[in-house]
């Protein structure tokens, strides 16, 4: 069977779904989920062996260590994993939410009321969590998905996969709301592109060049961001022991994550102990800085920085770093080379606080916490299908709401229009 001819019987079959799960309670769904983190806690040395076994091979492909982060399981992630499934059964139902109800003088009631998208392609990289966070997620919002993970972890999300589809059987639930498209066929994903009319949005997760590919290419509506050049701006008013905990978290707790923090700006009027301080912290947490001849007169093991150094998304123990004139010019930085995504001022000032909060065109902005909070589950919203940081729908993690769309219902006595 051709690409083309695979993903037309697919998401045919994942169109029958959605109209079986409009017929579902909020509690089947729930339970499905709830049944599908069971069974992972019940399978886990299943689940960790294959994920072993997909993080050798990954190595001996010569995989990067920041991709091996993301596609590497413990007891601890897993754990993780399985609870961030119950938190998404716990959440409202978004389905059938009232958004907004008016009436206009001739009688006419509207009623502007949360559907589901429908079907919902996912395209990602690495990082096996998102097979179960996007199936509970599409499921609780109503959607079917099309889950296309790469071949480096399809050992790990074969059993996940597996794991799901116990769980909406258990429930009642067709097993075609959430399929596994095969790995390592990059005509799938082509053609999954090209399914326009029968995959509703495509949301892809992983490296830049998926991300590009999928923005080209794409002939159905794309959720996405492409870039995470993260920044924290560390103002003069900012108290030296938070500065220096936010960002050596912001960089160094997981380099590989989307939310990290790329790229450092201290303001030119600090102390110069809390910018010799900021620097050092970074650097004695083994983080390399390359930075402009302010940052490098700070700490004789900065080295001097490359002008596309601070369009560089590191995902690694590396970051930028400069002197800004101010939150002004840590403003006018983001907005030359930030990518919209996470961006953090540490500061005591609250004027200052919030002309940087209201003036950088991120969709996370952060005051006095670190960048590494960018992720849905920090949000409460129990899992993320992605961080979307277009201007159109969702923007920021994309969870349950952001998996839904409105219609708008209509009720009359009998009007008709002059």
């Amino acid at each position: 069977m051709s690409a083309g001819a695979t993903i037309d019987a697919m998401a045919r079959a994942a169109r029958a779904a959605v109209a079986a799960l409009a017929q579902a309670t909020t509690a089947q769904k729930a339970a499905a989920i709830r049944n599908a983190a069971t069974a992972i806690r019940a399978r886990a040395d299943e689940v960790l062996a294959a994920n072993a076994a997909d993080v050798a091979a990954a190595r001996d492909a010569g995989i990067s260590e920041a991709l091996v982060d993301r596609l590497a399981l413990d007891a601890g992630r897993l754990t993780g994993i399985a609870a961030g499934l119950d938190t998404v059964a716990a959440l409202p139902d978004p389905v059938g939410e009232v958004i907004k109800r008016w009436s206009q003088p001739n009688g006419l009631d509207f009623a502007r009321v949360r559907v589901p998208l429908g079907v919902i392609g996912i395209i990602y990289e690495s990082r096996p969590g998102v097979t179960a966070d996007a199936a509970a997620l599409c499921l609780m919002a109503g959607n079917a998905c099309l889950l296309r993970g790469g071949s480096e972890a399809a050992r790990s999300n074969a059993v996940l996969l597996d794991c799901v589809a116990a769980g909406l059987a258990e429930a009642g639930l067709p097993a075609a709301a959430v399929q596994l498209v095969p790995a390592g066929d990059r005509a799938l994903v082509g053609a999954m592109l090209a399914a326009h009319g029968l995959i509703d949005v495509i949301i892809p997760r992983g490296g830049k060049g998926l991300v590009e590919r999928v923005q080209a290419e794409a002939k159905v509506p794309v959720l996405a961001h492409l870039d995470g050049i993260n920044h924290v701006y560390v103002d003069a008013a900012a108290d030296p022991e938070k500065a220096m905990a936010i960002v050596v978290n912001s960089k160094l707790r997981r380099t590989a994550v989307c939310g990290a923090m790329e790229s450092l700006l201290i303001d030119r009027a600090a102390p110069s102990a809390l910018q010799q301080a900021v620097v050092a912290a970074l650097l004695d947490g083994g983080c390399a800085v390359r930075g402009d001849a302010g940052v490098q007169a700070l700490d004789s093991r900065v080295v001097a920085a490359a002008p596309q150094d601070f369009d560089t998304e590191w995902l690694d123990a590396v970051a930028s770093a400069a002197l800004v004139d101010g939150v002004a010019g840590a403003i006018a930085h983001i907005a030359r080379h930030g990518s919209s995504h996470t961006d953090a001022i540490v500061t005591e000032d609250a004027g200052t606080a919030e002309a940087f909060l209201a003036a950088v065109d991120s969709a996370i902005v952060l005051w006095n916490a670190s960048t590494q909070f960018a992720d849905g589950g920090e949000f409460g919203f129990g899992a993320e299908i992605g961080i979307a940081t277009g201007r159109l729908h969702a923007r920021g993690p994309v969870a349950l709401e952001g998996l839904t769309t409105y219609k708008t219902r209509v009720t009359g006595t009998g009007q008709v229009r002059a």
